[in-house]
């Protein structure tokens, strides 16, 4: 097994022990962004390794955030939203949509010009989903195609509360309309269509900020920030997905991911799994923020094809429930995805490009994926610069007797730089 840009993965072995996974990426953001706004010191320990909460942290720094980085603890001294100053550069989100997203809702209550931009698949995703509810508040965003794709340009100001209709489900729009909230005059509300992700109603309804959910798809705020506080980041659920769908399909697999994520918006993929046969067994045993936290054990064994609805809350997961649907009996159909087409690749395309390499009977279609389950053959395979998309070649790859290989394998460094050191760990 190599840790190079390509990736050699020698064939099927057996993943057996215990893994504490990385930080979820998804509190990490957060709690920077939390902690920076509240007035005081807050510890957060085990953040997210991976570039893009790298990036959230640059951006922090650019804006005259103090953070002190020891090991794995962090402290932040939170100034309020005061405390922040206008950056003397551009703004680098990198890869980081979450980053590009929630500085935007920060930024268009500041006082002062900010410019966001990002690496070439960044600059490509859709933003206009915060510059329009942004710019009703008041803020002043530019960007081009009118503020549809970065780089963005934020004149902030005062701001007003309104209630917003988003178009989209999405925790990342909902939080900068959020975090605009806590500096807007009035109140604010932000309907979704459907549940999204509910880091951040837990995170500050736990830190005492001004924050109520009034039903399933609305959140209130009022002008407020939250108290400091202290986390320890419990496991990413996202990348669990992908050594979860890796010991299921890895025969005499037997595996324990310790302290992981367990909001039920985050492990959605573990019903799929189920329904599709597998052995998972979930034990919770702690609540930190509002979040419960607990255990994995997932044991191998035969999978069978289903129907998966892409709701926000399994988009994330699909990657690694395409590689499950591969080596599965029987045909799994992905309905309702198309917002896989504006990730960070179109992930519909690559997934089907990808599998195809492999000898797996594979369709996409403008908002969906049919896989036919079979079995896999060795290739070499291509992550598109694409995280999710390399971890996923790479859990293929494990699964076949004969040496695969996946190139542009350092994309993995975006959410899990040690996937490869771990899976090696696991089959030792």
């Amino acid at each position: 097994m190599s840790t190079t840009s390509d990736l050699v993965i020698g064939g099927r072995a057996p993943l057996r022990g215990r893994l504490r996974l990385p930080g979820c990426k998804g509190i990490s953001h957060r709690a920077l962004v939390f902690a920076a706004i509240a007035e005081g010191d807050s510890h957060l320990r085990g953040l997210a390794p991976g570039a893009d909460v790298g990036s959230t942290l640059g951006a922090l720094d650019a804006l005259g955030v103090v953070v002190h980085e020891t090991g794995d603890s962090t402290t932040v001294e939170g100034r309020g939203f005061d405390g922040f100053a206008e950056p003397a550069r551009v703004l680098d989100c990198g890869n980081s949509a979450t980053t590009m997203r929630l500085l935007s809702g920060l930024l268009a209550g500041r006082p002062f010009l900010s410019v966001l931009t990002g690496d070439a698949s960044l600059v490509e995703r859709p933003m206009a989903r915060i510059a329009q509810p942004l710019r009703a508040m008041g803020a002043r965003i530019d960007g081009r195609n009118d503020g549809e794709r970065a780089p963005l340009v934020i004149r902030g100001g005062a701001l007003t509360g309104r209630h917003t209709r988003l178009s989209v489900a999405s925790g990342q729009v909902k939080t900068a309309l959020v975090l605009a909230g806590f500096q807007a005059s009035g109140i604010t509300e932000i309907t979704e269509p459907g549940p999204s992700r509910d880091h951040t109603e837990r995170m500050l309804g736990a830190t005492g900020a001004p924050i109520e959910r009034t039903d399933d798809h609305t959140v209130r705020v009022r002008a407020g920030a939250p108290d400091p506080f202290d986390v320890e980041v419990p496991g990413d659920p996202s990348s669990a997905a992908f050594l979860v769908v890796a010991a299921l399909i890895t025969p005499g697999s037997d595996l324990v991911l310790e302290d992981v994520l367990l909001n039920p918006g985050r492990i959605a993929f573990v019903e799929v799994l189920q329904r599709m046969g597998a052995t998972i067994d979930v034990d919770e045993h702690d609540v930190r923020l509002g979040e419960p936290v607990g255990d994995l054990r997932i044991r191998a064994g035969s999978l069978v094809g289903t129907v998966v609805d892409c709701h926000e809350a399994i988009i994330d997961e699909v990657p690694a429930l395409a590689i499950a649907a591969a080596f599965a009996d029987g045909v799994t159909e992905f309905r309702g995805a198309a917002e896989m087409r504006v990730k960070e690749t179109d992930r519909i395309a690559t997934l089907e490009q990808e599998l195809s390499k492999l000898g797996v009977g594979v369709e996409g279609s403008a908002d969906g994926l049919t896989v036919r389950g079979g079995a896999p053959q060795a290739a070499t395979l291509d992550s598109h610069g694409d995280h999710r998309i390399a971890l996923a070649m790479a859990v293929a790859a494990h699964a076949i007797d004969h040496e695969s290989t996946i190139t542009g394998w350092d994309a993995a460094a975006v959410s899990y730089p040690s996937f490869a050191g771990d899976l090696e760990r696991l089959t030792r």
